[in-house]
């Protein structure tokens, strides 16, 4: 398991890679890569494509990450794998994130 963070540019988004299992022994690693930000000020992604695995608290961890992110801007999920794909459109989580 690894959590790591690449600001773009511009400094105003934040992509967050997992790799491995995302699930609660990623918490701290996880919260700790977007509090690094203050709240609100940068925009956030999520990659995925090191993922093989999802549970739920994984995605209560996405849902605390939409809390702390910019209000008026979707955080993306992107490269999930097909399985992460699948929990994730079972949850509706299209309606609460741009996957991609």
């Amino acid at each position: 398991m690894s959590v790591s963070t690449t600001v773009s540019s511009d400094e105003n988004e934040v992509t967050i890679q997992v790799t491995g299992r995302f699930d609660f022994s990623t918490h701290r690693d996880f919260v700790k890569a977007y509090k690094e930000y203050p709240k609100g000020a940068v925009s956030f992604v999520v990659d995925l494509q090191g993922a093989d695995y999802m549970d739920s608290s994984a995605m209560g961890m996405l849902l605390q990450l939409r809390e702390y992110g910019k209000s008026d801007v979707n955080i993306r999920l992107i490269n999930g794998n097909e399985g992460i794909l699948e929990i994730l459109r079972i949850a509706n989580f299209e309606k609460l994130f741009t996957i991609e």
